[in-house]
């Protein structure tokens, strides 16, 4: 039997059905109203069991919404993905153990789970969820650690970008500690449109990285250091604090939310290229 929806219409759809039932507009043009607009016009919210999908937030904000995985069952999580493919809409999760992940891709044929990144992406349709490369394309982001021991912060980073459809040049274990590996890879990161920079210890690399490239640089500090980084205290606050003005922070160990910030970044720049 199918159970009764919990889909609430929006303040736009309200507004069409209080115009048609007063007389304002007629039959076909309410028709015309909602066939011509997207489900996230009209639908923007579903309640499934412990959540309030936001399906409006592709529609309002340009890409949908993420979930966290830390803390949800696996079952919320398969409702709420399941809310989202049937809207179109093709899903990120972050912070989600291997356990869950596996259960979830159990139920979804299209996915792609990194261990690293802690993500696990499921695509509508067979649509691809291979990272998109920075080769042939005008516009990317530039995804950076300052060592190895940082590159699960990146992953993420870089997993969301692709989520978001936007291109990623991964440079790695370029830190303060040997300047020269930062030098030369300055050509490449002068082609970016915003780099991410993961750092943990000191969290030196974004200022010195900012002053070689007029690009806005997203620094990422990491938790990845001896006792007085203070799991990432340290880098945050010297990153905050930093007199290269071209240098915006995020927070200790969110590399999404660094990826995220970059890709909006490069996608309006995209946007302004094609409205040339």
């Amino acid at each position: 039997m199918n159970e009764p929806s919990n889909q609430l219409p929006s303040p736009a759809l309200l507004q069409i059905l209080e115009d048609l039932a007063s007389g304002k507009t007629d039959v076909s043009a309410a028709a015309e109203s909602i066939q011509s607009g997207s489900p996230e016009s009209w639908a923007e919210m579903q309640v499934v069991p412990g959540a309030t999908v936001d399906l409006g937030r592709s529609a309002r904000c340009g890409f949908g919404e993420v979930i966290y995985g830390e803390g949800k069952s696996t079952e919320l999580m398969i409702q709420i993905v399941q809310t989202q493919i049937a809207a179109g809409q093709g899903c990120l999760i972050t912070r989600i153990d291997s356990t869950a992940a596996a259960q979830i891709r159990r139920v979804f044929s299209n996915t792609r789970y990194n261990s690293s990144a802690r993500t696990l992406r499921i695509g509508c349709g067979d649509e691809s969820l291979e990272p998109i490369g920075a080769e042939g394309h005008s516009t990317h982001v530039a995804v950076v650690t300052a060592g190895s021991t940082d590159a699960a912060v990146a992953d993420e980073a870089a997993e969301t970008l692709a989520w978001m459809g936007i291109a990623c040049d991964r440079i790695d274990d370029i830190g303060v500690a040997g300047p020269q590996r930062l030098l030369s890879a300055v050509p490449r990161l002068r082609t970016a449109a915003a780099i991410v920079v993961v750092a943990g210890m000191e969290g030196a690399l974004p200022a010195a990285l900012a002053g070689h490239v007029a690009t806005p640089v997203v620094a990422v500090p990491a938790s990845t250091g001896y006792g007085a980084n203070f799991s990432g205290l340290t880098p945050l606050m010297g990153m905050l604090i930093s007199c290269a003005a071209n240098v915006a922070v995020v927070n200790i160990d969110a590399g999404f939310k660094g990826g995220y910030f970059a890709g909006l970044i490069a996608n309006s720049i995209a946007a302004a290229k094609s409205d040339e």
